[in-house]
């Protein structure tokens, strides 16, 4: 059994040698290095500056030896989620690699309305629910990114940026019509 899985990263530099400290500490997941091992899902989630150029970097990872903690959209990835954004102790501190679906963009409008009383956990995950899902792996710990080793970079092209942008967009847009259909049941 090949336990090795090929992961993409996107940036404004190339990543070699990733840096788990630069991550914010505050993000789904907590601090780490974030990849996903789809391609696709990593080239459109790309930024784009004119006065930077954008890469795709892939690498190598070795799970075998690997502690790993794998989440499905539910409510232990929920309350995770929860305590990670709110600077919580992360209780899978000694997991090396967290993986798991994307929270959407409105999870901290959706916290912030389940701490102000006016949803419940229950419809706050109903909420988070909504949309597409991706998925994506964090490595937490030195020892995983022992098991990383960087393979190549390609800078992705201005016009793939902008066209994988105004999908997202797209998506969003259908997105905050599901959101607002699901708020009417409340």
């Amino acid at each position: 059994m090949n336990d090795t899985i090929k992961v993409f990263h996107t940036g404004f530099g190339i990543i070699e040698t990733p840096d788990l400290k630069r991550g914010r500490a505050n993000a789904d997941f907590g601090q780490g290095f974030y990849a996903s091992d789809n391609e696709e899902f990593s080239r459109r989630w790309a930024k784009y500056r004119k006065d930077r150029t954008t890469y795709i970097s892939s690498y190598a990872l070795d799970l075998s030896g690997l502690k790993i903690r794998s989440f499905q959209r539910d409510e232990d990835w929920f309350s995770y989620l929860y305590d990670n954004r709110y600077h919580k102790e992360d209780r899978y501190q000694d997991y090396d690699l967290i993986i798991g679906p994307i929270a959407n963009d409105t999870i901290y409008d959706t916290f912030g309305i389940i701490t102000s009383g006016a949803l419940t956990k229950d419809e706050a995950m109903k909420l988070l629910l909504l949309g597409k899902e991706y998925r994506q792996i964090v490595l937490k710990t030195p020892k995983s990114l022992e098991h990383l080793s960087f393979l190549s970079y390609k800078p992705i092209p201005e016009e793939e940026i902008l066209s994988y942008r105004a999908l997202v967009l797209k998506e969003q847009e259908e997105y905050q019509k599901q959101f607002v259909e699901t708020m009417k049941e409340f």
